[in-house]
């Protein structure tokens, strides 16, 4: 047990050092943030679905509602990136807090659809508001400064936004293993005891939920600043479902399966055609350059193999391997 923990110490200061050192040795800072900010996006995501079992299909208008918001405080009031991000995150409690008092009473599919049937509210707000720009966006979101530093430097933003998801990501952990954590893990496994123990589990269920539109609004907003705009992709249901698919990749319930899943289908989406090329270029098959006009495709086949060959996800099924080995 003292040797595990000791490996899996070793391995989070390994990719804290590995992230660190990154925009120096060949990664793309906006690439590594994007990255950073759904691999959040996706722990938020996983702290309600994995540990307490709760499948929302609305979570996009938390991380969408949060990026126009900031985008607004930003570009419109013209308020300081702290305060701009700070309002999206408030914009996303406001909105978990109406869905969840609505979904809470409810589980399994009914507490997905209700939460869907929401999402689709902010969604069509949003393409008719005049704020956000409708089916153009919001444009031209500025950076700004932090503490005299311009974030307008990708790489001081970069430190930035893994400092933020560094800190959250740990915030989340301890959450996780905290009293609160393990009575939401009991509500998971089952809620009839639960609630004969005297936990009040509709309460418990609206307090994860919070906390995970939080991080889901924090990612959103980040997201907001770093791309320079906002867009109803982030608000629509395909986003939702973009990060349920995060997170089942890499493992939904694991510390780090949703920083994998997010990692994976984001360099897909955003490197497709340098890995068609590359395979092009190693196997000589022409066929592979039809690879970068399929991206969803690919990225349904990663699922299908993931579900045939690694049932918990990619960390999940490595995890109990290990563990059987033992």
């Amino acid at each position: 047990m003292l040797a595990h923990s000791r490996l899996y110490a070793g391995l989070l200061w390994s990719l804290l050092l590995l992230a660190l050192i990154a925009p120096w040795i060949g990664l793309y800072p906006v690439l590594g943030m994007r990255m950073m900010c759904f691999a959040l996006f996706a722990c938020a995501f996983n702290l309600l679905a994995g540990y307490a079992g709760l499948i929302s299909f609305g979570h996009a208008a938390l991380f969408g509602g949060a990026g126009y918001l900031t985008g607004l405080a930003l570009t419109t009031w013209g308020w300081p990136t702290p305060l701009g991000i700070l309002t999206g995150v408030a914009t996303a409690l406001l909105i978990g807090l109406v869905m969840g008092l609505l979904a809470v009473r409810r589980s399994g599919i009914y507490f997905s659809m209700i939460t869907l049937a929401l999402a689709q509210i902010v969604y069509f707000y949003a393409l008719q508001a005049h704020f956000t720009g409708g089916e153009d966006g919001l444009q031209g979101i500025p950076r700004g400064t932090l503490f005299g530093l311009p974030l307008q430097s990708d790489r001081v933003m970069y430190y930035l936004v893994l400092a933020v998801f560094v800190a959250s990501w740990w915030f989340m952990r301890r959450v996780v293993n905290s009293p609160f954590g393990q009575v939401l893990q009991a509500v998971r496994e089952n809620e009839p005891r639960a609630i004969s123990l005297g936990y009040r589990v509709n309460r418990y269920k609206l307090g994860v939920f919070l906390i995970s539109a939080g991080f889901a609004g924090l990612a959103g907003a980040m997201k907001a600043v770093v791309m320079g705009f906002e867009t109803l992709t982030d608000v629509h249901w395909s986003t939702s479902g973009l990060v349920i698919l995060m997170t089942l990749v890499g493992g939904l319930g694991t510390d780090l399966g949703p920083i994998l899943g997010a990692v994976i289908i984001t360099v897909l989406e955003e490197k497709m055609g340098t890995i068609s090329r590359f395979l092009v270029h190693a196997t000589g098959v022409d066929w592979f350059h039809q690879l970068n006009d399929s991206v969803s495709m690919v990225i349904g086949a990663i699922f299908v193999l993931c579900v045939l060959l690694f049932r918990r996800g990619i960390v999940g099924e490595l995890q109990a391997r290990w563990i059987a080995g033992k």
